[in-house]
């Protein structure tokens, strides 16, 4: 779910917060093949599920093209060869919103595999709908917490992370909720392959601050730009009619990208 899709429900959350915390605990990662995966604690959420009703076209695709291209936690392992019945570059998607830059990235780099995580259910529908209209094969889906999806990723078996324009959480009393966080850090860090890039992307200017405060200090990565330094937008990230809106308003954009050096 991207920063601006959710920006509203930070409004109502206060009941849902106080809830969750309370009732907290700390669980380990299951195991894939590793046995000092991070704890995360559970009852603080990166996000909020949005009320939404799916589009006749949402829901159609929904039950056209779950069954060929949705994963479930209850599949187990996800293994990309498996998931894509081949060996390729695989680029796994955290919160790709309504699907619009997700589908347009797979449609240009048919020789990879896109894997795409989303909690909100209309934003699923809308993907699955893009492309299965641009006719192309090269992506599946998961509506579950990426969380719980990231436990089931074995090891270095992803060549890229994308994170783009994550909700940015700006209240301070909020900052616990961004997903940046060491924890996180570290579970891709587990499952990217040695030189496997982290690409993170933002328009809120103290998020992009916490991403290079966080991400610098994380053992195995290096910043591809050096030490808080962001690099300049890439080529191939498609602009999103969020994006373009900021940058109408005079908003800035900032992409950093890490590579898993250990």
């Amino acid at each position: 779910m991207t920063e601006h899709e959710s920006a509203q429900d930070q409004q109502n959350i206060t009941t849902e917060e106080q809830t969750t915390e309370q009732l907290s605990d700390t669980v380990p990662a299951e195991q894939a093949s590793a046995d000092d995966k991070p704890v995360y604690r559970r009852g603080i959420k990166s996000f909020v599920i949005r009320a939404g009703r799916l589009t006749k076209g949402q829901e159609l695709a929904l039950e056209r093209k779950w069954g060929e291209w949705g994963v479930e936690l209850s599949d187990g392992a996800m293994v990309p060869s498996e998931l894509f019945g081949r060996d390729a570059p695989t680029v796994l998607e955290i919160g790709f919103g309504m699907g619009q830059s997700l589908v347009k990235i797979a449609e240009a780099a048919p020789e990879k595999n896109y894997f795409g995580v989303e909690v909100h259910l209309p934003g699923v529908g809308s993907a699955l709908n893009l492309a299965d209209e641009a006719g192309i094969e090269n992506l599946r889906v998961s509506k579950d917490d990426a969380i719980e999806v990231l436990k089931r990723i074995p090891d270095e078996s992803i060549d890229t992370v994308q994170l783009f324009f994550p909700d940015p959480w700006h209240k301070k009393k909020h900052h616990k909720r961004r997903i940046v966080q060491t924890e996180f850090a570290q579970t891709l860090r587990r499952i990217l392959k040695p030189g496997g890039i982290f690409h993170m992307a933002t328009d809120w200017e103290n998020y992009m601050e916490h991403m290079l405060e966080v991400m610098d200090a994380q053992e195995g990565y290096e910043n591809i730009a050096g030490p808080g330094q962001c690099i300049e937008r890439p080529f191939d990230r498609p602009y999103t009619k969020f994006e373009k809106r900021g940058e109408n308003k005079g908003h800035g954009v900032w992409d950093m990208k890490y590579r898993k050096i250990s």
